[in-house]
């Protein structure tokens, strides 16, 4: 049961390579910017969010949100990351990608609502 208003959330674990980090802060963000800029052209707009946590977990250095508009809008975003420096030279390793849905619960709860209703009536 999809809607035209659900929105998929993707979290995707990074960690930096050394070659991020032997840039200068003024290059590391014009390769961010540029890549998103790109994946932006080829992908179509989406939301992102950065998030750092290398000083919280071993597991990753930092954290990309990421709101696509379907599962195939996502693929092309991703595919589109995947063709610019952030991983080709690369700068970043994916450690894992966690997709979710914000609130899906409450979507699960009316449907279950909706259906009792149903029977209720006949």
């Amino acid at each position: 049961m999809t809607t035209s208003q659900e929105k998929l959330t993707v979290f995707i674990l990074l960690k930096t390579l050394p070659a991020w980090l032997a840039l200068s802060r003024e290059s590391r963000e014009k390769e961010a910017e540029d890549a998103i800029a790109a994946a932006m052209t080829l992908a179509g707009p989406f939301s992102f969010r950065f998030f750092d946590a290398e000083a919280f977990t071993a597991t990753c250095t930092d954290v990309m949100m990421i709101e696509a508009d379907s599962l195939m809008h996502h693929n092309f975003i991703m595919e589109a990351f995947r063709d610019t420096p952030l991983f080709t030279v690369p700068y970043f390793e994916i450690k894992e990608i966690i997709p979710a849905i914000e609130e899906g619960y409450k979507a699960y709860e009316a449907l279950l609502e909706s259906r009792s209703k149903r029977k209720g009536a006949a």
